[in-house]
């Protein structure tokens, strides 16, 4: 049987999208699990993965210029739109890497060199294996990252035989979300119901549909707007997409979030 591909999205950031997340690999089971927020990555916080392996990766480059090559000319300051150059020295945050300084120095003083964009973990929880990012501050290739996540995951997945792959997807409609979403069997919208919310479910539905992925939608708080609620009730009917659950407002999973806890393990304690 091939390995089955499900992103959990959101249009926003804090819908519960990851807490959703996490509830998911728990009632899997077993399942290989990729956290693709790499600007902000939380999943791991939930299912507390053993880290095994850990590595840096590069995903932009940087000029850089030896001052012992650099005969204070000018022409890159002079050429360079971004003001990253100043006193013949790079300001690192301000460059862009587009590398029209290097190609404009007459005595090749200027080069281009990788830097850190991020790191890439793998680890174990008791629901299968785990990996996920951080980006580094200040760094906007974030696309660039997920998709590391995502092929490693993928990789591990195959290598070990899991039949099903989990990925807690980028909020947003972005490029890393669209990273979220490629190979994709389902993707599964987590919505609060709140005008934002509507809107950037819709955003997120038309995302999928143009990629051609198909559609579930958990609304989460459902009943803090009953008619938010039905709005978007009425809004994934009109586009044949399954409203697949509705998860009322609870004290103790809010209190879950502040543990660090899953949504499971706190509703299990209250039972207890």
């Amino acid at each position: 049987m091939s390995m089955k591909q499900v992103v959990v999205l959101s249009g926003k950031g804090g819908t519960g999208k990851t807490t959703v997340t996490a509830a998911l690999v728990e009632q899997a089971g077993r399942a290989m699990i990729a956290d693709c927020d790499v600007e902000a990555p939380n999943l791991h916080l939930l299912l507390k993965p053993r880290t095994s392996r850990s590595y840096t990766m590069s995903v932009s480059r940087r000029a850089s210029i030896d001052p012992g090559l650099c005969t204070r000319c000018g022409e890159c300051e002079g050429a360079c739109r971004f003001g990253a150059i100043r006193e013949f020295r790079v300001e690192k945050h301000v460059c862009e890497g587009c590398g029209l300084c290097e190609r404009l120095c007459p005595a090749g003083a200027v080069s281009m060199e990788d830097q850190e964009g991020g790191e890439v973990f793998i680890g174990e929880t008791r629901c299968g294996k785990m990996v996920w990012a951080c980006l580094a501050v200040g760094e906007e290739a974030s696309g660039k990252v997920v998709s590391q996540v995502r092929m490693e995951a993928q990789a591990l997945a195959v290598e070990e035989g899991y039949d099903l792959l989990l990925v807690d997807g980028s909020p947003g409609i972005g490029c890393p979300v669209i990273a979220s979403v490629t190979g994709a069997d389902l993707a599964l919208m987590v919505a609060e119901p709140t005008l934002s919310g509507r809107h950037d479910l819709v955003r997120a539905l038309e995302t999928a549909a143009f990629f051609r992925i198909p559609s579930l939608v958990c609304i989460n708080k459902c009943d803090v707007n009953e008619v938010e609620a039905e709005r978007i009730r009425a809004e994934c009917s009109s586009r044949g997409v399954e409203v697949v659950a509705e998860i009322p407002y609870l004290e103790e999973l809010a209190e879950a979030a502040r543990l660090c806890v899953t949504p499971l393990e706190a509703l299990e304690g209250e039972a207890a």
